[in-house]
């Protein structure tokens, strides 16, 4: 338990003793004869004993004290990984595939407390961050409609570079595939919006690296395929490409992290993507007020000790 002021409490617990002391002493003064006499003489000591009682309770209540108890909320970090692509540009999810993930973005931002920090990358043939994680959502909100659509999609960038975000240190996979160790980070999370549409170069991070690395630090990714499996055909430099949903490696992602997957094929699922996204709960000790609880306590006591002394000795005190 904590104390705001403890010194109010110091004073009020010695005029409590000075009560105390005082009732001791006019106890000590009557006879045996008298308490013989006035059978309702042990009860006025207690009507004073109550009222002692109140006062004691009612001074520790002027410390404002508070109990620290733990409190299970949903906080942490999160991570919008959003696939900015030539793909994300086909009309197979109205009016396009980037268009209705920057809607289903910025609903699920709007869905969360302030005790999460969101922070935004746009990934492509590479990460690009456009905000990084912080409590005022604005920031994140300003982002999403920021993005534009250019080049192709690498996976594995968009993880590595979230958990760079997460970090706030540079992540890469080695070369040869080694993966780095960036801790452990529980309550982070990557929302991945994609196509999974994986079109990265030679150099590029790989998937399963990347996704082992998020894994091995307890980060979960949440995948939501933007597109469906028909799909569509998009523009690029004055050539129609066919491209559809890969939900294989949206899935594969998701599983191997600890994450789930969500389709959203069409505008009503995605519209409904911040309700199925479940951010883990994390603990933590928040103060308890107890004054109030106190005070009450007190003041029966105090209603107790008066009624008492008043009905068997026609005192107060």
């Amino acid at each position: 338990m904590t104390l705001s002021s403890p010194l109010l409490p110091a004073v009020g617990l010695i005029v409590t003793a000075a009560l105390a002391w005082a009732a001791v002493v006019s106890a000590r003064r009557r006879t045996a004869a008298l308490a013989a006499a006035v059978p309702g003489a042990r009860r006025a000591y207690l009507g004073s004993g109550l009222t002692i009682a109140g006062v004691a309770v009612l001074a520790i209540a002027t410390a404002g004290p508070a109990a620290m108890v733990p409190v299970p909320r949903t906080a942490g970090t999160v991570i919008l990984a959003i696939d900015v692509s030539n793909s994300m540009g086909a009309d197979d999810v109205a009016p396009t595939r980037l268009a209705g993930a920057q809607r289903a973005a910025r609903a699920f931002v709007a869905a969360q407390p302030d005790s999460v920090d969101i922070g935004v990358v746009a990934f492509a043939r590479g990460g690009l961050t456009t905000a990084r994680p912080d409590a005022d959502h604005s920031i994140a909100l300003k982002a999403i409609d920021r993005l534009k659509i250019t080049g192709s999609t690498s996976l594995g960038a968009a993880i590595t570079a979230s958990l760079t975000l997460i970090t706030g240190k540079q992540v890469a996979i080695g070369r040869d595939g080694a993966a780095p160790d960036v801790g452990y980070w529980p309550s982070a999370t990557i929302v991945m919006f994609s196509d999974g549409q994986n079109q990265g170069r030679a150099g590029d991070p790989g998937v399963e690296q990347a996704a082992a690395v998020a894994q091995k630090a307890g980060v979960h990714i949440h995948t939501v395929g933007v597109g469906t499996t028909a799909g569509a055909t998009v523009q690029v430099d004055g050539y129609r490409l066919q491209t559809s949903l890969d939900e294989a490696a949206l899935t594969s992602i998701a599983q191997a992290t600890g994450g789930a997957y969500h389709p959203a094929s069409d505008t009503a699922r995605l519209d409904g993507i911040a309700d199925t996204i479940d951010l883990r709960l994390t603990v933590s000790d928040e103060p308890l007020p107890l004054a109030g609880a106190l005070i009450g306590l007190a003041l029966a006591l105090l209603t107790a000790g008066a009624a008492l002394t008043v009905l068997r000795s026609g005192r107060v005190i």
